[in-house]
């Protein structure tokens, strides 16, 4: 159970029922602070809908810190998302593959930007030698959307652990298909 309410629409002012729209438990208990709602959905929305980031890659990055810190609500919110940027199954189960150090089918990029988000969740920062192989295929612009991309997704998934946000029901479907257990 939540730590802080989940706010409905009539319990907000006006001006900040927009943040609403999306309907998510998230974004329901953000929105006890709206003005702290708003500067987080405006990096989320960026990252989204306004990064040139490969959208694919981007997901499988978010993929992956949801999977590797065990985030029920991030990673399975982001299997959906994932699949509306032409994330597969196949993709899916290759991270899981590639999480647990066994090989995949993936091309070498997706690999190495896999490993990049590994290894920022688990010590903090890509290495040297991790950045130069991703960055050798994208732009100073791709490189800093990545990087922010992974770190901001660092933060959602400790905002959501810390405020016990509870996942929807029809997004625990996903942990059929992909059980979450046993991965850190």
């Amino acid at each position: 159970m939540a730590r802080l309410p989940y706010l409905e629409a009539d319990q907000v002012a006006p001006e900040y029922r927009d943040m609403l729209k999306r309907n998510t438990n998230l974004h329901k208990l953000l929105v006890n602070s709206p003005d702290m709602a708003r500067a987080f959905n405006g990096v989320g929305g960026y990252i989204r809908f306004k990064s040139k980031l490969d959208p694919r890659l981007r997901e499988l990055a978010i993929l992956q810190v949801g999977w590797l810190e065990q985030s029920e609500y991030e990673f399975t919110h982001h299997v959906k998302i994932g699949k509306e940027f032409g994330v597969t199954d196949e993709d899916i189960q290759s991270l899981i593959a590639e999480t647990k150090g066994q090989p995949s089918k993936l091309e070498p990029l997706a690999k190495a930007i896999l490993k990049g988000a590994r290894e920022m969740v688990r010590g903090l920062a890509m290495s040297e030698a991790t950045f130069a192989e991703i960055k050798r295929e994208l732009s100073d612009e791709h490189m800093t959307d990545l990087v922010l991309t992974i770190a901001f997704y660092c933060a959602v998934v400790r905002v959501l652990a810390t405020m016990q946000i509870d996942n929807e029901p029809h997004y625990k479907e996903v942990l059929q298909q992909y059980p979450l257990q046993g991965v850190k």
